[in-house]
């Protein structure tokens, strides 16, 4: 068991009214939520981690509903998702993989039982590194207009022993969404995947 200790929270909230076509009717939000979280195993190899995923649970849970009511507060407007992390220099590639469970699993969990794969991705940065999010619908990988992404990242981290975790939420598709493929209200909900 670790304790986990937070330095800081960061959230951001995009609304898109238009990417140079016509305006919206009801604007596009993207939203992310950023946790900056010292990193237990800096600097030292080690190989027993994965317990690390259930002391993370808790603020995914957390940054996950905080993430749903800075876009409004229902659950049910939230049509995408993805999460990542940012490992400082001292630590490992691994170490963001720790947020897979705990990330992808607390915001299928908000936003009542989501079935698609949560989009991941990570990487090693130091502070003011960037990552961009993929994103795709919360019930069916292959609807083709919610493919997306966010770029994030906070200016002072992660420093060398911290994580950067990310949760990113959206509340439809890209404004202007005309590539064809699988559409939202032709999606079955077997699979995750269509």
């Amino acid at each position: 068991m670790f304790d986990v200790f937070l330095r800081k929270r960061v959230i951001i909230v995009e609304e898109i009214f238009h990417e140079g076509g016509p305006i919206a009717v009801t604007p596009l939000q993207r939203g992310a939520i950023l946790a900056v979280i010292q990193n237990p195993f800096t600097g030292r190899y080690v190989e027993d981690i994965a317990e690390f995923m259930d002391d993370l649970k808790p603020l995914g849970l957390a940054m996950a509903s905080q993430l749903v009511a800075a876009l409004g507060g229902d659950p049910t407007i939230i049509e995408g998702y993805g999460k990542g992390a940012i490992v400082g220099a001292a630590g490992e590639l691994e170490h963001g993989a720790l947020w897979h469970v705990p990330g992808g699993y607390a915001m299928r969990e908000v936003l009542g039982g989501a079935k698609a794969i949560v989009p991941s991705t990570k990487k090693v940065g130091g502070p003011g590194a960037r990552l961009d999010i993929p994103v795709t619908h919360i019930n069916a990988s292959y609807v083709r207009s919610h493919f997306d992404a966010m770029e994030v990242g906070i200016s002072d981290a992660p420093r060398a022993d911290e994580i950067v975790l990310a949760l990113v939420m959206t509340t439809g598709p890209r404004v202007h969404a005309r590539v064809g493929g699988l559409t939202a209200n032709e999606i079955r909900g077997e699979d995750g995947l269509r």
